[in-house]
């Protein structure tokens, strides 16, 4: 499969059979201008929003005739299953910023986990729910969602071979989040890849868990 980081916490992901899924895809300028992230227009065919703010479920743009997946449940469009996990944008168990789901998905014989805008550590009812993950991707930045600290602890408990973090502050985000370095600093196993886009397959997984980040985006 092909990852593509538009920025933020938006993905697509293409499988070798040409099936197309955006995950979480933001509203550029989202955040009195805070998200300058270019707009994503590309096809889906599958269109995951982990909650309903603008810079996770802005789905004008994105061309095709797309199913959507928003709520609970155990899915299998064009032959990729998807399971849409509950939990919380905050550690208050939704009171201050609502509900969130993470995605597992199966495709091309791996296993990909996004958490969406995960705002605590993950419960062992969840990690039995998700099982044995791949590829995470993870949110690092804090305040909206889990910090480094915390990310470090859910990166720990899930075990991927690949983690890529996400929602995390650059020079096209401006929210009072904190930046990559906050998250990476005295971690083994830290890539940066000078692309937009990352090619995962399950030949091509690291024997030791590795960091992967993608230093392009729109």
């Amino acid at each position: 499969m092909k990852l593509k980081w538009y920025g933020h916490s938006a993905f697509k992901l293409t499988t070798d059979k040409g099936v197309r899924v955006i995950i979480d895809p933001y509203e550029s300028g989202f955040g009195n201008g805070g998200l300058t992230y270019g707009n994503i227009t590309d096809e889906a065919d599958l269109v995951l929003t982990s909650h309903d703010h603008g810079d996770h479920n802005y789905v004008r743009n994105i061309k095709g005739k797309f199913t959507r997946i928003e709520k609970e449940g155990a899915y299998e469009v064009a032959g990729i299953k998807v399971t849409a996990i509950p939990c919380f944008h905050d550690p208050s168990k939704g009171k201050d910023r609502g509900g969130n789901l993470i995605f597992v998905i199966e495709a091309d014989g791996l296993k990909l986990a996004h958490v969406g805008d995960l705002g605590h550590v993950l419960t062992p009812d969840i990690l039995q729910k998700m099982g044995s993950v791949d590829l995470l991707l993870l949110p690092v930045g804090g305040f909206y969602t889990i910090d480094a600290k915390e990310a470090t602890e859910v990166m720990n408990a899930v075990k991927p071979r690949l983690t890529i973090p996400m929602h995390y502050k650059t020079e096209k985000c401006a929210f009072p989040i904190a930046g990559l370095d906050e998250f990476t600093k005295g971690k083994k196993g830290v890539k940066m890849i000078d692309a937009i886009e990352l090619n995962v397959t399950r030949e091509l997984l690291p024997r030791e868990p590795e960091i992967v980040i993608l230093k392009h985006a729109l």
